[in-house]
């Protein structure tokens, strides 16, 4: 699959301007990103790549600042290579895991050692969403429930709960170059049981699950709860993340339409987790 590359100047630069472009440039398909010094790098398939609806991204962002771009058409590579040059560094969460690449030397020590080579797919445990998620599931009796890591990116989410005890689990994502790499992942850390398909929401007719986590963005999230709700069990539990704290009224809003209700939230340089509980 080819992707577009696309290099953000941001001025003046701040990081929660860089967070809230990334988070923007979700909802109209692009799925990888990479901070830069002047700004962001932003990956999409090309067949998905639409320069009016970036044009009018820009027009409309709700905060004042100048940002330029550039397009670049791009090819297939070694992206382990490109994240070992320019980002991915072992991160320790919760003093208990460690997510790291198989490229890295003198790893710190944890209860759970994660490998991730994470190619294009989004989650090695550096943006805060991914980080806040992996929070939670240290916190979780997982022993012997059945999970859906849903929009799972390299499947680090659903490679954790595994080593924590889950069972039956299955990670979903639209992104072929997600569920390969998570088939990857998952090898590399010698893990079973974990089932990866391609596609979305569609395929949950008819799956039930314990738990279900969704670190997506906020307008799938709105759009899919319905379909989460239908395919969780009575008492189980919904962890929804991709969206900022300003957003949770509405997050909650929706998950209340489907028997859904918001039990706490934590976030993190005002990106969010929510918890909710199926009724």
């Amino acid at each position: 699959m080819n992707y577009i590359e696309v290099n953000f100047v941001i001025e003046p630069f701040e990081e929660y301007i860089s967070d809230l472009l990334a988070s923007e440039l979700g909802e109209i398909g692009f799925d990888s990103f990479v901070p830069s010094v002047e700004g962001l790098d932003a990956y999409i398939p090309a067949n998905l790549f639409d320069d009016s609806k970036l044009k009018n991204l820009l027009t409309d962002f709700p905060i004042e600042a100048s940002i330029e771009y550039k397009v670049t058409q791009i090819e297939s590579k070694n992206w382990n290579e490109e994240w070992e040059k320019n980002y991915f560094e072992p991160i320790v969460i919760g003093n208990e895991c460690v997510i790291h690449s198989s490229f890295h030397k003198n790893v710190p020590t944890a209860k759970y050692d994660i490998v991730i080579d994470p190619k294009m797919a989004f989650g090695t445990g550096h943006h805060e969403t991914t980080s806040l998620v992996i929070g939670r599931i240290l916190k979780m009796n997982l022993e012997g429930k059945t999970l859906l890591d849903m929009g799972c990116g390299t499947s680090v989410l659903a490679i954790l709960a595994a080593m924590r005890g889950a069972a039956n689990l299955v990670a979903i994502d639209i992104d072929s170059w997600c569920t390969e790499n998570s088939i990857e992942n998952i090898a590399i850390n010698k893990i079973s049981g974990i089932d990866v398909k391609l596609g979305g929401a569609e395929l949950l007719e008819g799956m039930h699950f314990d738990i279900i986590l969704a670190n997506i963005n906020r307008n799938i999230l709105l759009a899919d709860i319905e379909k989460y709700a239908a395919s969780l069990s009575k008492g189980g539990e919904l962890y929804m993340s991709g969206f900022y704290v300003e957003d949770i009224p509405l997050i909650e809003a929706e998950a209340n339409l489907y028997g859904l209700q918001l039990i706490d939230f934590n976030e993190k340089n005002n990106w969010a987790v929510v918890k909710t509980v199926k009724e």
